[in-house]
């Protein structure tokens, strides 16, 4: 079956559009947001902040009017259905902003939450959270690790049967978005006896109701820890979350009962590769900063650009970047071939998910040592990237947990050899080519 990534004009034209507009109207807007200040120095008043989310509001608008929002929802979901390939071209440009995914309709947790809701909800569910949700009127929370660990068969969070209603108890770790959230979708366990794929169910947990509670709002690299407890739903961060007797009706279980487990892995392997397609133009971004300023420095009477070690340093980044970004579109690709997760499509997923995190590492850091001082400070976006590079190898499962799955998905497709010596021992292989190649001199000699 051939391979093929190309895309119709018509496509291509809504390519030029979003890189168009991304670079006219968010990447501007991310900095101005970062920054948090008016034209005469001052912090940003609530009415400037008002008028902001007014200019996202109106953002969003223009890309609707484009048919790109949503654009990774198929057309049952009320999105253009594109397919993998195509959310790879338009999310490799949103990789370069903050912003981008919120104002085109496709920021996570959102995305995720989405297909599970799209997969696993009743149709009360979806009237509920689903529709306000692709609307972009709802956020949510997507609430699975817990302090003490991020494997699921070490997971202590509980919902039990009260009656008609469901009562949950425990602690929820890093929740992202969890604080400015709508409703949150919450993995307990239901069944502590069952076997580990059968013990967990997920739940669509109201922000509000009693008994949820944030003990902080945790925040990533560079932020002073005083602001963990600043827990106004104005900002982001990653919540550490307790849930006190919380009373849920029978109805907020959100799919069958024991199905948690299977269930998020449909949320997680989307994520997973979209992660991935943004990654491509986090580095790429990072290595036009890094061809600009070997351009544009000079050193011992030279450009860093002439100097040979940079030259291998460039040379690396663009190799490692083009691997890459070729090896999301296959994955891409296949799943739009395929049509669903299968175990081909998830051992890939799991290559791409590791190698997003290296490469993300490798890129960024080269191009912050060719800047230097300047690269070690505040003054670009290399510290941003920098910290996000961490967070690829840990985001959605561990590098390590997907490295041991690749090896076992891998494996599956070898079988063992009983014999002494392996199949390829060359003296073995010397004897059956001795065999066989013999028999066709002796027709030959025959004719």
């Amino acid at each position: 079956m051939a391979i093929d990534f190309g895309v119709e004009p018509e496509f291509q034209a809504q390519i030029d559009w979003i890189e168009e507009f991304v670079t006219q109207e968010i990447e501007p807007l991310d900095i101005f947001v970062a920054d948090g200040r008016d034209v005469s120095g001052e912090p940003l008043d609530r009415a400037g902040w008002r008028a902001v989310k007014a200019h996202i509001r109106t953002l969003q608008e223009r890309v609707k009017e484009q048919g790109l929002w949503g654009f990774h929802l198929g057309p049952e979901l009320g999105g253009p259905g594109l397919g993998q390939v195509k959310l790879c071209l338009l999310n490799e440009i949103l990789g370069r902003t903050r912003l981008g995914p919120t104002i085109f309709g496709c920021a996570a947790p959102d995305t995720g939450n989405m297909e599970l809701l799209a997969h696993n909800a009743t149709d009360e569910q979806k009237k509920k959270y689903l529709e306000p949700a692709l609307a972009g009127e709802l956020r949510s929370a997507y609430v699975m690790t817990e302090p003490h660990a991020g494997e699921p068969g070490e997971f202590k969070c509980s919902a039990v049967r009260d009656g008609d209603e469901w009562v949950l108890n425990g602690e929820k770790w890093f929740a992202s978005n969890a604080v400015r959230a709508d409703f949150l979708i919450v993995m307990a366990i239901t069944d502590p006896d069952k076997p580990l794929l059968e013990r967990a169910s997920m739940f669509i947990v109201e922000r509000n109701l009693p008994g949820v509670e944030v003990v902080r709002n945790v925040h990533t690299f560079g932020t002073p820890l005083s602001d963990n407890f600043v827990i106004d739903g104005q900002r982001g961060g990653h919540a550490y979350l307790r849930f006190n007797d919380v009373r849920l009706p029978a109805d907020a279980l959100l799919g069958e009962e024991g199905s948690g487990f299977v269930g998020s892995q449909t949320r997680l392997s989307g994520g997973r590769i979209h992660h991935a397609m943004r990654a491509v133009g986090t580095c790429k971004k990072a290595l036009d900063m890094a061809c600009e300023r070997a351009l544009s420095r000079r050193a011992k009477g030279e450009r860093l650009a002439d100097k040979q070690m940079v030259q291998a340093e460039l040379a690396d980044s663009y190799i490692q970047l083009k691997q890459f970004r070729l090896h999301v579109l296959y994955t891409a690709w296949l799943i739009d071939t395929t049509g669903s997760y299968t175990r081909e499509i998830r051992k890939e997923i799991a290559a791409v998910k590791i190698t997003a995190a290296k490469v993300n590492h490798d890129i960024v850091y080269r191009a912050i040592h060719l800047h230097g001082s300047l690269g070690m400070s505040n003054e670009t976006a290399l510290g941003d990237m920098w910290m996000s590079a961490p967070f690829m190898g840990v985001m959605d499962g561990s590098t390590e947990s997907h490295k041991e799955n690749l090896a076992k998905l891998l494996l599956r497709e070898y079988e063992p050899c009983d014999d002494l010596f392996p199949t390829y021992h060359l003296p073995k292989l010397q004897q059956e080519a001795r065999e066989k190649i013999g028999k066709v001199i002796e027709q030959y000699g025959a004719a």
